[in-house]
């Protein structure tokens, strides 16, 4: 299917990052045979990297081969809805520290892809226990 790629690797590439820039843009270039997406959130979030400009936002995409027009759908919102509840139950808790709603927007996308790519695993992995999540930053060890 595609790997969902978070935008804080993007952002990497973009910026090419000294510390994690290489090592993201490496893991995309080999998840590239499978497929790469940008969640609707993470264009978002980019758009002040680009001065909101959307055109030269979509040729960074483009430059990615990551697709950029996938849609959110009801499915999404019924995982995120779900995901929100249990982030809120363990925020109570105090169980896991305060994370955007993007996050869990950005998780619930993926969710219905191969998986994430990110650098904030943990941020995700609570929330989302059975997503797969590679990280850019770190040998693979999964099998996908």
């Amino acid at each position: 299917m595609a790997w969902v790629v978070d935008t804080c690797v993007l952002i990497d590439v973009l910026d090419e990052d000294p510390r994690y820039g290489r090592a993201s843009a490496l893991m995309l270039q080999e998840l590239l045979p499978q497929g790469l997406v940008v969640s609707p959130i993470s264009f978002i979030e980019l758009s002040p990297a680009f001065m909101g400009d959307q055109h030269t936002q979509q040729l960074f995409f483009d430059e990615l081969s990551a697709e950029y027009h996938c849609p959110w759908i009801w499915e999404d919102s019924m995982v995120a809805h779900a995901a929100w509840a249990r982030y809120v139950h363990l925020k109570k808790l105090k169980a896991v520290p305060k994370r955007p709603i993007a996050d869990i927007l950005i998780g619930a996308f993926a969710s219905r892809f191969d998986g994430l790519v990110t650098r904030n695993v943990a941020d995700f992995r609570t929330v989302f226990p059975s997503l797969i999540i590679v990280d850019p930053g770190k040998k693979i060890e999964t099998d996908y």
